[in-house]
This record gives C-alpha cells, structure tokens and sequence, in this order.
C-alpha cells in the first residue's frame, strides 16, 4: 500500500472524527476545512483535484442555502411557533394526542423543507409550545430528532444526503416514488409505533393544559406558508422533469425572502444572520476528503467488493449494504459516508435495490445515535440554547429500540 495513500487516509479520519467530536468547541466546519487544507498542502491531493472536489457539491450548496433561508424567514415569522401551538390546540388537554400531532408536523417540515429544518427551527418552537402547555419538553423534543431522519427519503428534497447521494443521477420523481415511498412509509409509521411505546409511561403521567396563547401568524408568516407550498410544487415540478434541484431551490428561497422582506419592509440582515452559513464550508470540505478517497483507490476497492457481492445475490448485497451504511453512519456522520456511498454507486450501474439500500442506510441509520447525522447535532444545539442537555448513552439506548425496526421495514420494503 502505498505511503501517501496511508497519510492520506490519516488525515482523512483524524478529520472526521474532529467534524464529530468538536475538540476545543470549534465549530465543524473549522475540522473539515483543516483537513482538506492538510491534504493539499502536503501534497498529497492536487489542489486542481481540490477545486473538483468543491465543484462537485455546487448543487447541494444551492439547496441549502436556499432551504436555509427560508426555514429562517419562517422561524422569524412565527410560522413554526404557530403550528406549535396549533398543534396543543388540537390535542384538547391530551399529550397522546400531542405527540402525535407533533410527530405529524414534524414529517410535513421534513418532508418539505428538509430534515435540518426540523432539526434547527421546529425544536425550538416544540419546547416552548408544550412549555406553555405544561408539559415534560423530552418526550416531543425526541419527535423531532428521530422524524428528521425517519422521513428523510420521502422526497429527493427531505434531506440534503439524498443529492449527496444520487448527485447528477438523481431519479425522476415517478421513479424516486416507486423506489422510496413504501420504504419511507414503514420507515414513518415503524418509528412512531417504536418511540410513542418507549414514551408511554412519560406521556401517561403527566396532563397539560387544552390551550396556550396562541401566536397570531401575520402577514410575513402567511406569505412564507404560501411560499414555503410553492416552494414544494417548484421541487417537486423540477424533480418530475429530472432536473437538479440545487438550482431551483436557491431561487425560491431567494425570492420568496425577498418578497415577504420587501412587503413587510424588513432589513435582510436578521435572516443572513440566522442562517448556518459555516454548513457551507463543512460540505465543501467533506467533498474535498472525499476527492482523496477517490485518487487513492478507496472508492474503487469498495465499488469492486459491492459488485461481487452483487454478482453472488443482489438481495444479500442489498441488505448487507444497507445496514453496513447504516451503521457507518454512526461512525463517521452520514454526509461523508453519503459521499462515499455516492461516489460508490456512481462508479458503475447497480441494481436498484441496491442503489435503494444505500439511500435508506444513509437518511435513517442516523437516528441510531446523537453522531449520526448533520440534523441530529443541529438538534442537539437547538436543545442546549434551551438549557436541556440529552447525553450520547440515553440517546444511544432510545436509538437502539427505535431504529433498528424501521431500517429493517424500510430495507424489506425497498429489496422486495
């Protein structure tokens, strides 16, 4: 093997595990730009191989930044808080009701405005509606955390990891339904029946109130909604006609921004400021270690073993793939194993049940623990700024009954 593929898989490592752990509680984007940084001026990665690495994430920068900018303007115009409170509203004193009310808006967020949405703005709006209502925050906190992910291959726009994924090869909205829709329904409803059984005595033991002041949506927050449905038509419109998504989303979000600011004669600075623009510079640089891999024959390797385990039974290398995915996830976060897995799948036709394993291993492996996914940490800051901490080993062992039956279901219903 040669040296410098060895300092460059180092490099490559040491870097991801700082993207997770957050040493000195630098940001995560600091540890994946000092790895790239590392790997070009060692040498051991051209920065021409660099700058392709970068170019290749252009469609994901696009699409965050224009789900970002929207998510923001709608947690600035009380559009999250209101569906909060709507939400202890209609569970009239009822925290069963509660949590599945909550669990269901959760899934619309995801579903159309990503899982990072329900991640960074619909947490926060959760705490302080079931505050109000008097209840124990936890148990709903714990909805937006697994549903972010649970629900993330509803459609190519639920997760970001879906055009890491598929890249330039993503399917057509038909063929993406055809692919994901069972999987993405067991993956939903399984979550929900495993969680609300966990959460049954906590939900049994307390009352909350029927009602809680209600914010009133003003004129901003009602042409975000109508924004936010046009938004989704555009995704979906362009996902029909197989076209990439970064694009489209970035001139929604722009212009819908720039509408409600305009009317409402509001300064854009509050939403640039609120919007995770270091998410930008931690993708970038994730594409670049990933462009290593690439050079050093890492993805090669990977791509042969998949297709002999495909030529020995593509079922067997479904699942095997999937659930090693999945698992990996936890281990490295699932954006650079998306990469990876990406890249994989992109080096030569597979069987679509396998293309399908690898999506579902990357979009719900992560709710296993707090490490697995961008949305999760998001989640987990979201909850610090509210005074709660929740620690790796309670949120491990949640993991561990609620994840392993919904990848299962997903996995049976998208190899069958």
């Amino acid at each position: 093997m040669p040296s410098d593929a060895i300092w460059a898989w180092s490099i490559i490592v040491v870097a991801t595990a700082c993207v997770i752990i957050r040493p000195f509680r630098l940001p995560e984007a600091t540890w994946a730009v000092i790895g790239a940084g590392a790997l070009v001026l060692s040498g051991l990665l051209p920065w021409q191989d660099a700058v392709t690495g970068i170019e290749k994430g252009l469609d994901v920068y696009l699409f965050l930044i224009g789900m970002m900018l929207i998510a923001e303007l709608a947690r600035l115009e009380g559009l999250f808080d209101y569906l909060a409170a709507l939400a202890v509203e209609y569970a009239a004193g009822s925290p069963q009701r509660l949590f599945l009310l909550v669990y269901l808006v959760g899934t619309l967020v995801t579903v159309l405005l990503s899982n990072d949405a329900t991640a960074i703005v619909l947490t926060p709006a959760v705490y302080v509606a079931t505050r109000a209502a008097g209840a124990k925050p936890l148990p709903y906190l714990f909805v937006c955390a697994f549903i972010a992910n649970a629900a993330s291959f509803v459609l190519p726009i639920s997760n970001p990891a879906n055009l890491v994924v598929f890249g330039a090869r993503m399917p057509e909205l038909t063929e993406w339904l055809r692919m994901f829709a069972l999987p993405s329904a067991a993956s939903i409803l399984l979550t929900y029946i495993v969680l609300r059984l966990t959460q049954h005595r906590a939900l049994k033991e307390e009352t909350i109130a029927s009602s809680v002041p209600h914010p009133k949506l003003g004129r901003g927050g009602k042409l975000t909604a109508i924004g936010i449905v046009a938004i989704g038509i555009v995704l979906v419109t362009a996902s029909a006609l197989d076209k990439q998504l970064g694009l489209p989303t970035f001139i929604c979000g722009g212009v819908t921004a720039a509408i409600v600011l305009l009317i409402s004669r509001q300064s854009p600075l509050p939403v640039l400021r609120g919007v995770s623009w270091s998410v930008l510079p931690l993708v970038g640089g994730l594409f670049v270690m990933v462009e290593a891999l690439v050079k050093t024959g890492v993805i090669a390797q990977l791509s042969a073993l998949l297709h002999e385990a495909v030529a020995h039974s593509v079922p067997k290398a479904a699942w095997s793939v999937g659930i090693a995915t999945a698992i990996a996830d936890n281990i490295a976060n699932n954006l650079p194993v998306g990469l990876v897995a990406g890249s994989v799948a992109a080096s030569d036709h597979l069987p679509a049940p396998v293309v399908s394993a690898i999506l579902i291993g990357v979009d719900l492996g992560p709710n296993l623990s707090v490490t697995g996914s961008l949305a999760t940490i998001l989640w987990l800051v979201a909850l610090r700024r509210e005074k709660i901490e929740v620690g790796a080993w309670p949120f491990l062992k949640l993991g561990l009954l609620v994840t392993p039956p919904a990848l299962v279901a997903a996995l049976a219903a998208a190899i069958r």
